[in-house]
């Protein structure tokens, strides 16, 4: 089962996402928080997998909170943030932070139940569309010349390839057609980048991509 926790200032947001995500044979809600310092806390106290954490709340905003939850013991948590707000900022700050998916609240049902079990999974939510806005968040930035970071030497030249792929926004199976490779190839690959580059998942890898320079804007 999966355990979920969900954050959200509104009790009508929680109790919405409450019944739908409890109703799903694999799932299970296992608490909610009205901000994020409630959500930091029950965290720890009730260990989920997976954390529905809205942007903006009181006390503590989902960001923060969603930092604090990426750091030490309470990492394992894996956490989507949903906000009304398609914003630029919203995505960057919230996959700097640790976040591993970001889903507007108004997708249909059927994409956040789907989330739920893509990053349960340990994968990252990235649709098209928040990769797209990531790109043009770096391509807006000043050009710089950046060393290339020795954590890189590590890499082979063909998971170079795949994490620079992964930056552009493919999928597995769209990074196996263009490399020719069997689509588990991909799988390994993308295990062996996360483990060499101590990173979370697919949303840091991308992050990583761009802020080391090794991917380009355009």
């Amino acid at each position: 089962m999966i355990k979920i926790l969900i954050a959200d200032d509104q009790a009508m947001v929680r109790e919405g996402f409450g019944a739908l995500l409890g109703a799903q044979p694999d799932m299970v809600v296992v608490g909610d928080a009205a901000d994020g310092a409630q959500a930091v806390t029950r965290t720890r106290d009730l260990r989920p997998d997976v954390v529905l954490m809205d942007v903006r709340m009181p006390v503590m905003d989902g960001l923060e909170a969603t930092r604090q939850l990426s750091a030490g013991a309470l990492a394992a948590a894996k956490i989507i943030i949903l906000t009304t707000f398609d914003l630029d900022d919203y995505v960057y700050a919230a996959l700097r932070a640790g976040a591993s998916g970001f889903l507007l609240k108004d997708a249909p049902a059927a994409d956040l139940i789907q989330a739920v079990r893509i990053v349960a999974a340990g994968e990252a939510l990235l649709a098209p569309s928040v990769t797209r806005r990531l790109i043009a968040e770096f391509a807006a930035r000043p050009a710089t010349d950046r060393p290339r970071p020795t954590a890189l030497n590590a890499l082979t030249p063909r998971e170079t390839d795949v994490l620079r792929l992964i930056a552009r926004g493919l999928s597995n199976q769209e990074i196996a057609a263009d490399l020719v490779v069997a689509e588990q190839t991909v799988k390994t690959h993308i295990g062996r980048i996360l483990a060499k580059l101590g990173l979370r998942d697919r949303a840091q890898a991308v992050v990583f991509a761009y802020e080391t320079g090794l991917v380009v804007p355009g």
